[in-house]
């Protein structure tokens, strides 16, 4: 049974007029406690990362950087192919553009987060996990890094020292090793549903997979993605069923550090 948990999504997910999904970032921002604010090459541009961060900083929202595929058109959820050193290149670039945007607006980078396309090929590509992650380590080693339990991401931060965040997708579906099933077009999910699943998650400690097996799950933040249709009402019914459960909501850099601080404590 979880104490507490942070509700992350991505943010900043437009490009100059054009919008994508019938949320509004404006509304959504109140609502969760971490922020994935999208950095150019996906969606986002520098008056949006601009207006995200501002707003995120207001709501004492974790600011994270959402760096993905150099694919507007597909929204990032296409793989681009290029070498190691080119898509790594992309990444600090997008990075290091919302890092000055933080900067000017007097809050850290709480985390990075891949999107799309991206963060699953670094989930299963060894070799490239562990470049992003010696990155990592020069630049922002205190800085949390997004991903899933078991992936080559995961496994990369946990052996160099990186801090890592487990993500639980509330709007996707898992099969049975534990990933999430990517897909481009999530549709218009039950909300009432996802609310159920991700309290079996916190509760329980399980996920039903797309065959019907009940896995284990892993996790510190829930993740939802402001693009999903009816994101409102599904980070609306998730934040209700949470509350009820007595389950606190808070940036994770708030939960992981205090979980720290007191298993220090206990084995002093």
């Amino acid at each position: 049974m979880k104490e507490a948990v942070d509700i992350n999504c991505d943010m900043g997910e437009a490009f100059g007029r054009w919008r994508i999904g019938d949320a509004h970032d404006e509304e959504l921002i109140s609502l969760i406690s971490s922020a994935n604010i999208a950095t150019g090459f996906h969606a986002g541009d520098p008056n949006l990362m601009d207006e995200t961060v501002r707003m995120a900083a207001a709501h004492g929202v974790g600011v994270g950087a959402h760096p993905g595929y150099n694919d507007l058109q597909g929204f990032g959820r296409r793989k681009i192919n290029g070498t190691s050193r080119e898509i790594i290149n992309d990444l600090i670039y997008q990075v290091g553009a919302l890092r000055e945007f933080a900067r000017r607006h007097g809050v850290p980078v709480q985390h990075v987060k891949p999107h799309g396309a991206l963060y699953m090929e670094l989930a299963a590509n060894t070799d490239l996990s562990q470049i992003f992650i010696q990155y990592m380590r020069t630049a922002a080693p205190n800085t949390f890094v997004f991903c899933m339990d078991g992936s080559a991401t995961c496994l990369a931060a946990q052996e160099a020292g990186q801090p890592i965040v487990r993500e639980f997708y509330a709007d996707r579906d898992y099969g049975d090793t534990g990933w999430i099933v990517f897909t481009r077009d999530a549709g218009r999910p039950d909300p009432k549903a996802i609310a159920r699943k991700v309290i079996r998650a916190c509760t329980e400690g399980v996920v039903r997979t797309v065959n019907g097996a009940d896995i284990p799950i892993a996790f510190d933040s829930i993740c939802f993605h402001s693009d999903t249709l009816g994101a409102l009402d599904i980070v609306r019914h998730m934040r209700e069923a949470l509350v009820a459960e007595g389950i606190r909501i808070a940036p994770v850099s708030q939960i992981l550090d205090s979980d720290a601080a007191r298993r220090s404590h206990e084995q002093a």
